[in-house]
């Protein structure tokens, strides 16, 4: 099978972001069934001063610093932020340029058999501070065998949002292409929002392959709420944009070590669920 990215050229509107280390303790996450790695609250990860560019085989989670790369990447909540935050997500492009990725796990509740419909995220959260506010989920899509079986190799969900203030979010913010088939050993930073946090944390590293359908990376501090963090790969600073090559999630919903974390390897299935959730917009 052929390597197929979606790409799609954007223009990025994110200025003016600064150096930003808040850590604020919160509680256990309610109203929201945990599974994986999503919002099951743990020992707080120790804030590091990143470097500009954190090694890439370094492996250690950092705090990292608000930049344009970094905003698009945000914390869910279930209603409003009034609660504990559980997953995580990012833009990706589309041509409706109002797409989220995340874990499914994060967006379908496997008790009641259907897609969580309250959903809202918070790009660049922290420590309650939300740059452009918060954005309403109005469409959840995952892959109908992940609906029936909870398939951990189709542990993906792409979220359409509603317009906030007329614009669409990825005019706001810009996103990340897709990337279908790009082999097991990537080098990619994964940024991801710790429920017992209020800031994000970030880390690089060499993906492995852990088996024909799944991804595996050592990163450290990667606990629950890191559900659906982005795998980013080759983000290029004139473009604005990387590739998301895979979102914390698939084998154990993530991982059942804090330090060891998953994905579902992104497949045919996935850029046919991507084509599905453009075409249901």
């Amino acid at each position: 099978m052929l390597p197929l990215t979606f790409i799609v050229i954007v223009a990025a509107a994110v200025v003016g972001y600064a150096s930003e280390e808040a850590d604020t303790s919160r509680g256990p996450v309610s109203g929201h069934s945990s599974f994986g790695k999503s919002g099951e609250a743990g020992q707080d990860p120790q804030d590091q001063d990143p470097a500009a560019t954190a090694p890439a085989d370094d492996g250690s989670a950092y705090t990292p610093r608000r930049t344009e790369q970094n905003a698009r990447v945000g914390a869910v909540f279930e209603k409003d932020d009034s609660g504990d935050h559980f997953c995580t997500a990012s833009v990706v492009q589309s041509p409706g340029r109002n797409m989220l990725i995340t874990a499914a796990h994060c967006a379908f509740d496997a008790d009641a058999g259907a897609t969580v419909d309250d959903l809202v995220f918070a790009p660049d959260y922290r420590d309650g501070d939300e740059p452009t506010g918060l954005w309403k989920v109005k469409k959840v899509i995952v892959d109908d065998r992940w609906a029936k079986s909870q398939d951990e190799d189709l542990d993906v969900a792409f979220l359409v949002l509603d317009k906030k203030n007329g614009k669409e979010i990825q005019d706001v913010l810009g996103g990340n292409t897709l990337g279908i088939d790009r082999g097991f050993d990537n080098d990619v930073k994964i940024t991801g929002y710790p429920t017992s946090r209020d800031t994000p944390i970030s880390c690089q590293n060499r993906t492995t392959k852990y088996s024909d359908t799944q991804l595996r990376i050592q990163c450290t501090d990667f606990e629950g709420g890191t559900s659906g963090s982005p795998w980013l790969a080759d983000y290029d600073p004139r473009s604005h944009t990387g590739t998301v090559i895979g979102v914390l999630g698939g084998h154990e919903g993530g991982g059942d070590e804090d330090d060891v974390s998953y994905a579902a390897y992104f497949d045919d299935d996935i850029a046919k669920l991507y084509r599905r959730a453009q075409d249901e917009d």
